[in-house]
């Protein structure tokens, strides 16, 4: 019994040794990094008086980055979110990368404990009568033979390679997380581009069937005069033509309708068909009544997950070379057994029966060829290729933003020049025909104007469109469209 007492208390010993000194771990501890951004926006925007699109960015606003598009006061793409929220494929991927991280996580946070097992075994036996047991004149006999036991080994992390791996895997399961976040703006941002892109299409096929219809009343003006002898052959078959072309570039804008819709189909996780309710008949192109946030370009770092993503890359790579390191310290481990034999069931709970081991032991690499520190060298060079990963992430950040912000300038611009084009053919188009039914104008006039009025509209419509795709893309270059509450726990 005081054997058993001394080995009791060794092993306690042992304990209070290793944990007062398994504090330490080896390698770079993490810092953040930092990278020096503008204090503000090259192209900070235009603004107009009368304009609801105005660039002018508000500082109290910023949490509408988090559903930007309720602000296109659209109730059906409002829903077509809702709806890819719950169903699209690539997020609900993204989704089960965090499962596996977190239970990676907790793989690596289970080393730091002890593994403990516990055996039972029954065996009996009985030898040969013609053995040794022959020999020596004994007669064989059934033996029996009882066994338990609690097995336990427990790695004591004195240099902290259990600490490093728990550190690279929360890091790991944070970059799932913002890899995810990073799915949600991108997924938000091209349904509302896509939507707004259907939407267009559906004003430009507007634009062209209303000038269809004007050309058909042309073509029909054409052929009375010329039945009345009033004008050659020539400007019916040149009306002919114009109607046409037009016809031909209505079908175009069908084609496109169709495989927008296709496309928004696939990012909503159905088929083409769960659309027709939504979007089977004609809507206007969305508008925006609400100025930009005001967001600088520090807080860009902050809130958008590609750059947070990087730099939990950064983190989870920094920790792996304190792991290649501690492979240079030795590696320590408590071993230990406890339990119970005889060769009588009766006897085998009683106290003369136990049986005890405890083994103490390191393993320490002397040579290997410098493989571990090369390992460790490998390490590093990784930590600064995500290193710099991070800051190129940064540096595209704003260079998104920037372009964003002076598209979408410019595009009011275009904007306001095609309208007051399209108000001058509309006005052209209703002069050359009054003029023409008069004779006083030829047909070429006519066709040319009808032509620039159908150019200007389809111009204006794109243009119009245009103004609210680059609008999308400054939230998505804002990373605007996530926040943890809107990560789906279960799907």
């Amino acid at each position: 019994m005081k054997n058993y007492r001394m080995v009791v208390l060794s092993v306690l010993s042992y304990l209070v040794i290793f944990i007062g000194l398994s504090g330490c771990a080896v390698g770079p501890n993490y810092v953040p990094p930092k990278m020096a951004v503008p204090d503000n926006w090259l192209n900070p925007g235009v603004e107009s008086e009368n304009d609801t699109t105005s660039l002018a960015r508000e500082k109290d606003n910023t949490a509408d980055l988090i559903t930007w598009w309720t602000m296109l006061d659209d109730p059906v793409l409002e829903r077509l979110i809702r709806k890819a929220g719950d169903d699209n494929l690539e997020l609900r991927e993204a989704y089960y990368r965090i499962i596996e991280s977190r239970a990676q996580k907790n793989y690596a946070l289970g080393a730091y404990f002890p593994r403990i097992d516990a055996r039972g075994s029954y065996s009996r036996s009985r030898e040969s009568a013609n053995g040794t047991l022959y020999r020596t004149g004994l007669s064989p006999e059934d033996t029996d033979y009882y066994a338990t036991s609690v097995d336990a080994s427990w790695e004591i992390d004195l240099f902290g390679r259990i600490k490093r791996s728990i550190e690279s895997a929360d890091a790991s399961l944070g970059a799932s997380q913002e890899m995810y976040n990073d799915s949600m703006v991108s997924l938000f941002a091209e349904i509302a581009s896509t939507y707004v892109t259907v939407r267009t299409l559906q004003e430009r096929i507007k634009y062209a069937q209303e000038n269809i219809e004007s050309q058909n009343e042309t073509l029909k003006l054409t052929q009375a005069r010329f039945k009345a002898e009033l004008v050659p052959e020539l400007d019916v078959e040149q009306a002919k033509l114009n109607l046409a072309n037009t016809e031909s570039a209505l079908s175009s804008l069908n084609k496109a309708e169709i495989q927008s819709l296709y496309r928004l189909a696939v990012l909503l996780g159905t088929v083409p068909s769960g659309l027709e309710k939504d979007l089977s008949e004609y809507a206007p192109i969305p508008d925006i009544s609400t100025n930009i946030p005001h967001l600088l370009p520090v807080d860009i770092i902050r809130q958008r997950p590609d750059i947070r993503y990087a730099e939990r890359n950064l983190a989870m790579q920094t920790a792996r070379i304190g792991i290649a390191k501690a492979d240079l310290y030795p590696k320590f481990t408590l071993n230990g057994s406890f339990g119970f034999e005889a060769v009588d069931r009766g006897d085998l709970l009683d106290v003369s029966s136990r049986a005890y081991s405890f083994t103490p032991r390191f393993d320490w690499n002397i040579f290997d060829g410098n493989r571990i520190r090369n390992n460790v060298k490998i390490e590093k060079a990784r930590t600064e290729q995500y290193r710099l990963e991070y800051e190129q992430a940064v540096l595209n950040a704003i260079e998104e933003v920037e372009i964003s912000l002076a598209f979408l300038a410019q595009e009011k611009i275009h904007f306001s020049t095609l309208k007051r084009a399209t108000e001058a053919s509309k006005k052209s188009v209703e002069l050359v025909r009054t003029l023409y039914k008069s004779d006083l104008t030829d047909f070429q006039n006519v066709l040319d104007m009808q032509r620039t009025l159908f150019v200007a509209q389809d111009n204006l419509a794109s243009s119009k469109g245009q103004i609210i795709q680059e609008w999308i893309r400054i939230y998505k270059a804002f990373g605007g469209g996530w926040s943890p509450e809107m990560r789906k726990d279960n799907f």
